[in-house]
């Protein structure tokens, strides 16, 4: 359930980083850094442990740790509570604690790296593939795109497109799927045919096969479109 996933730090690098932070803070401190592979991790199994960082709002789930280890035949951990520093920057949507949530949600918009120079690619017009989960900021991110002269194109609306009655791939789904996914004017009842192809990987298959590339043949044609606007 975390914020933009894809924005999160491979581990290699965050333990890296981490590892500089705590040689900078104190050289001769000894700590060893382990991945978590569950909620617990070594707090559960660890017989040498004494002691558990928590704040306000993971107390309880240092409680739940120490219910674990009475279970596993382990003593208690005392809980140490420290408080959350605020960041004095934080905007409404933002969570008033520094957070790594709102730091990966200020990089949206911002160039993460160079682009890759591709000789087999043209080098007009010059195309880039907006992607995201839901409310990551597509829209907005398009929406500046498009204010700075970017010609959209909107994968969602050619994915309604393709199915209309007068769409490329209307005719070739209704021979597939029959006549029982249409409604009475003709046009092609998108939630009896999710009926049928999801949960069943075949009939999504022969979907997608249908769809997909009609949709990418509108993108190009629309991208050539872009080109011959300059």
């Amino acid at each position: 359930d975390k914020v933009l996933t894809e924005l999160i730090e491979p581990y290699e690098l965050r333990v890296a980083k981490l590892r500089e932070f705590l040689e900078d803070v104190k050289p001769s401190l000894r700590y060893d850094i382990v991945p978590l592979v569950d909620p617990y991790g070594p707090s559960v199994t660890d017989p040498n442990l004494q002691c558990l960082v928590v704040s306000e709002e993971t107390h309880r789930g240092g409680e739940a740790v120490n219910k674990k280890r009475l279970e596993n035949g382990l003593p208690e951990l005392a809980l140490h509570e420290i408080l959350l520093m605020k960041d004095p920057d934080h905007s409404q949507n933002e969570e008033e604690k520094i957070s790594s949530s709102s730091l990966r949600q200020r990089l949206l918009g911002t160039l993460l790296r160079p682009p890759r120079q591709d000789p087999t690619l043209p080098s007009r017009p010059y195309v880039i593939g907006l992607t995201g989960g839901t409310g990551s900021g597509k829209t907005a991110i398009a929406k500046l795109l498009g204010h700075l002269g970017a010609f959209l194109i909107d994968a969602d609306k050619l994915g309604h497109a393709v199915y209309v009655p007068s769409g490329p791939a209307y005719e070739q789904v209704v021979a597939a799927f029959g006549a029982e996914i249409l409604n009475e004017d003709g046009t092609i009842n998108r939630k009896v045919l999710g009926a049928k192809v999801f949960g069943n990987q075949e009939q999504l298959k022969s979907l997608t096969d249908i769809v997909w590339p009609e949709m990418a043949r509108m993108v190009k044609e629309q991208i050539g479109e872009a080109d011959a606007q300059g």
